[in-house]
C-alpha cells in the first residue's frame, strides 16, 4: 500500500491493453529473453509499470521492448513481484501486487528492460470539507453500482468480494481505483482515472465508467434471457409434441414415423395381391424387418426406404389392355403419320398375330432411315394404336451403364437404370420403350451401354432382367422395345442381330406434299398466330402420392382433420384462381385479313426446288419462314403501317410466282444436268444415310503414248 518503499531508478515494463490500478493483484506475462532474465532475479522486489499510448503494429515485437521512452503514459504504478513462474522456453508469468501511482521522471537504460527514473505520488490529500456531501454521495452511487453490477453478472461476484474485504471502501480514492478496475473499459479511459489526482474527479470518471458497465451487462442478460427464452420455448414444444404422440399412439389416433411408412409398405404389397413374384415378396418382407430395426436418424435408414420405395411401387402384373382392332390401330397410325408403310404393316401384322394367340409378346424393333422421316414421332403413334403406356429417352452419346443397369446402392443417391424408371413412371408392365439414336451410344471408362442393351433387349434373356440397384430379376418381357437409328453400320453385331430392322426410306414429291398441306401448314399456321389454337384435350394426370423425391424428406405424420383442411384449402385456392381467370378474359388477338393461305403449287416448288432431302424437316423450317413473314405483313396491315416493297400491291396467297419473297431464291434450278447426256457420260445412284442422290458418271478416252524401243 502506500506504506511500501520508494525505490528510483525502476526496472519497468510496458502494459499493452490497461493499465493496474493500486490494490489490484495480477498476472503479467513476459515473453522478451532480456527481460525474462532481469526480472527472474527480482523476485519480492519492486518494478514500474507503464501503459503504451499505441498498441503494438508488428505482433513478433515483445510488449517489453520500447524505442522511444515517450511510447509510455508518463503515471504509471509501482508494483511488487510476489511470484515467478515460467511458462515456456520464451516466456515468464509473474504475479504482482500493485501499490501506488508513480510519474516517470527521466531514462536511465533503454533496455530492454526499460530502467527509468521515477517520481512517487504522496500519500492522498484529505478530502476537502466543501466536497464532502458530493464525495459522500459520489461514493455512495459506485458502491450501489457495483451491487448492481455483481447482481446483473455473477463474474464480478468473487471479484468484488475478494477486494471489498482488503480495500476500506470508504476511502474515496481507493474505491475510485477499485471502481474502475472492474470495468472493461478501453486503456485510454483508465489512464486518464490513474492520472486523476483529485478525488471528487476521480470518483466521477469511474461512476460514469462504472455506469457503463452496468447498462452493458443489462442488455447482456436482456439477450441472455431472450435466448433461454426461444430455447426453453422449444424445449417445452419439443416435450409437448412428444407427449401428444405417445398419447396418440397408445389411443391408437396416430402412428409414429416408422410405423407409418412400415404400415404404407404393408398397404402397397397387400394393393399387389398373388401377382408379386415370390422373390420380390421375400426381399421386400426382409427389408421392411430391416427398416424396423432401423434408428430413423442413419443413413442406412433412408437407403433402405427408398429401395423399399421403388420395390413396391413396381407394377408388377399390372398392364394395360391392348386392342385388337386392325381398323382402329390403322386410323391412328394414318391420322398422325403419311407414308411409312412397312412401319405401319409390321404393327398391323403385330396385333393381328396379337389377335389370333389371344395375347403378344414384346418385341425389339429397330427402324432404320435418314433424318426427318418420322422415326421417334411415329413411337408415340404406334403406343396409342396398340393401347399401351409410351417412354422414351435417348442414348445418343451415352458412355455410362448405370443408365441402362442402374447404380449399386451403396453409392449415394443410388438410382435405378432408365428401364426400371420406364415401369415405375409408366405403372405398367408392357409399356412401349422408345429407345433413340440407338447407333449413337457412346463407350467410356464408365463401360460399353451397348453390352448392357443385350441383356434388355434380348427376348430370351430379358424375363430375369437385373438391375444393379433393385438386385432381383425383372420381367421386361412384356415391353415393346423400338429403337431408331440412322445407320446400322455402328450399331454392334450382338445387339443388331436382337433387333427386327425395319428400313425406312425417304418421302417422294407427293408424299412430302401431302405431308406439308395436311400436317406442316396447319401446324405452323397455328404456332404463329395465324390460326386459332386447338382446343386443349382435357386429361386426368395420374398423381403419384408415393413418389421417393417426395419421400426425401422426413414425412410428418398430420392428422386426419389437418389433412383435410388442407385439401379444401388447395380445391377453395383453384376455384378462386379460375374465377379470377374467367373475370379477366384475355385480349382478343388482333383481326387477320381474309385469304392468307399457302397455295398448293408454292408447296410443289418448294419440294421440288428448295428441299430435296430424304425427310421433312428442311420442309417444315422453310413453312415457318413463310409463316412468320406472314405473321409480320398480318400485324402491320393491322395496325396500319407501311408494307415492303417486295409485298406491296400483292395477295395473301403465297403461290408458286411469290414464293421466292418468302425464301428466297431456289437452291435447285434443274432435275437433271444435262438434257439429254452427252457420249460417254451415264447416270448412277449413290445411297447414304441421308437418302441418296443422282450421279453424273463420265468416260473420257485418253491417247496413250507409246514408247520408243
Amino acid at each position: 500500500g502506500d506504506d511500501a518503499p520508494r525505490p528510483s531508478p525502476l526496472v519497468s515494463i510496458p502494459l499493452l491493453r490497461r493499465p493496474l490500478f493500486p490494490g489490484m493483484v495480477q498476472g503479467l506475462l513476459l515473453t522478451d529473453p532480456a527481460t525474462i532474465t532481469t526480472v527472474s532475479e527480482m523476485e519480492g522486489k519492486y518494478i514500474g509499470l507503464f501503459l503504451r499510448k499505441e498498441a503494438l503494429l508488428d505482433d513478433s515485437v515483445p510488449a517489453e521492448v520500447v524505442n522511444d521512452v515517450d511510447e509510455l503514459h508518463s503515471t504509471g504504478t509501482l508494483a511488487q513481484i510476489h511470484n515467478l513462474a515460467p511458462t515456456g522456453e520464451n516466456s515468464m508469468q509473474i504475479f504482482l501486487t500493485v501499490h501506488r501511482r508513480v510519474d516517470r521522471t527521466g531514462l536511465v537504460h533503454a533496455g530492454p528492460p526499460l530502467n527509468l527514473k521515477v517520481h512517487h505520488w504522496p500519500h492522498p490529500d484529505p478530502v476537502p470539507t466543501d466536497d464532502e456531501d458530493m464525495i459522500r454521495a459520489y461514493s455512495n452511487e459506485i458502491v450501489a453500482v457495483i451491487r448492481d453490477l455483481v447482481k446483473l453478472n455473477p463474474l464480478f461476484r468473487e471479484h468484488a468480494q475478494y477486494f471489498t474485504s482488503r480495500i476500506d471502501m470508504s476511502n474515496p480514492y481507493k474505491l475510485a481505483d477499485f471502481a474502475a478496475s472492474l470495468t472493461t473499459a478501453e486503456g485510454p479511459e483508465l489512464q486518464d482515472i490513474l492520472e486523476e489526482a483529485n478525488a471528487k474527479e476521480r470518483l466521477s470518471k469511474a461512476l460514469l465508467l462504472i455506469s457503463k458497465e452496468r447498462e452493458m451487462s443489462r442488455i447482456q442478460q436482456e439477450i441472455q434471457q431472450n435466448v433461454e427464452e426461444k430455447i426453453s420455448k422449444q424445449q417445452r414444444e419439443y416435450f409437448l409434441n412428444e407427449q401428444l404422440r405417445s398419447i396418440k399412439k397408445e389411443l391408437g389416433v396416430e402412428m409414429d414415423d416408422k410405423e407409418a411408412l412400415l404400415t404404407k409398405f404393408r398397404d402397397r404389397v397387400k394393393a399387389t395381391g398373388d401377382s408379386m413374384p415370390e422373390e420380390a415378396a421375400k426381399t421386400i418382407e426382409d427389408e421392411l424387418q430391416k427398416l424396423g430395426s432401423l434408428e430413423k436418424n442413419s443413413a442406412e435408414f433412408n437407403t433402405t426406404r427408398n429401395y423399399l420405395d421403388w420395390l413396391t411401387q413396381m407394377p408388377w402384373g399390372v398392364t394395360t389392355e391392348e386392342t385388337f382392332d386392325l381398323t382402329k390401330a390403322q386410323d391412328i397410325l394414318n391420322a398422325d403419320h403419311a407414308g411409312l408403310d412397312e412401319v405401319k404393316d409390321r404393327i398391323l401384322e403385330f396385333i393381328a398375330v396379337g389377335k389370333l394367340k389371344g395375347g403378344v409378346q414384346g418385341k425389339i424393333m429397330c427402324l432404320v432411315g435418314p433424318p426427318g422421316v418420322g422415326k421417334t414421332s411415329i413411337g408415340k403413334s404406334i403406343a396409342n394404336a396398340l393401347n399401351r403406356e409410351f417412354y422414351r429417352f435417348s442414348v445418343g452419346g451415352l458412355t455410362d451403364v448405370a443408365e441402362v443397369k442402374g447404380h449399386r446402392r451403396t453409392y449415394v443417391g443410388a438410382m435405378p437404370g432408365k428401364p426400371i424408371q420406364c415401369l415405375k413412371t409408366t405403372g405398367s408392365s408392357n409399356p412401349l420403350i422408345l429407345i433413340d439414336e440407338v447407333d449413337k451410344l457412346g463407350r467410356g471408362h464408365q463401360g460399353d451401354p451397348a453390352s448392357a442393351l443385350l441383356e434388355l433387349l434380348d427376348p430370351s434373356q430379358n424375363t430375369t432382367f437385373t438391375d444393379h440397384y433393385m438386385d432381383i430379376p425383372i420381367d421386361m418381357s412384356k415391353a415393346l422395345f423400338l429403337c431408331t437409328a440412322n445407320l446400322t453400320d455402328t450399331i454392334p453385331g450382338p445387339l443388331l442381330d436382337r433387333m427386327d430392322v425395319v428400313r425406312l426410306s425417304g418421302y417422294d414429291l407427293p408424299e412430302k406434299v401431302k405431308i406439308a398441306e395436311d400436317y406442316l401448314i396447319p401446324k405452323a399456321f397455328r404456332d404463329n398466330g395465324l390460326l386459332p389454337p386447338e382446343p386443349p384435350t382435357v386429361e386426368t394426370e395420374s398423381v403419384e402420392t408415393d413418389s421417393v423425391e417426395a419421400e426425401s424428406v422426413e414425412l410428418e405424420a398430420e392428422s386426419v382433420e389437418k389433412t383435410v383442411e388442407k385439401k379444401m384449402a388447395q380445391m377453395k385456392a383453384a376455384i378462386a384462381k379460375a374465377e379470377a381467370a374467367a373475370a379477366t378474359p384475355p385480349s382478343p388477338p388482333p383481326p387477320l385479313p381474309e385469304g392468307l393461305a399457302i397455295d398448293g403449287s408454292a408447296v410443289y416448288s418448294l419440294v421440288r426446288w428448295y428441299c430435296r432431302e430424304a425427310g421433312v424437316r428442311s420442309l417444315q423450317q422453310k413453312i415457318e419462314q413463310i409463316c412468320r413473314k406472314l405473321a409480320l405483313r398480318a400485324v402491320k396491315w393491322g395496325n396500319g403501317l407501311e408494307e415492303d416493297e417486295k409485298f406491296k400491291d400483292k395477295g395473301w396467297v403465297v403461290d408458286e410466282d411469290n414464293l421466292a419473297d418468302y425464301v428466297g431464291q431456289p437452291i435447285f434450278t434443274s432435275d437433271r444436268l444435262y438434257e439429254k447426256p452427252p457420249p460417254g457420260v451415264v447416270m448412277g445412284l449413290a445411297w447414304t444415310a441421308m437418302g441418296g442422290s443422282s450421279l453424273y458418271i463420265e468416260a473420257t478416252a485418253a491417247t496413250r503414248r507409246r514408247r520408243c524401243p
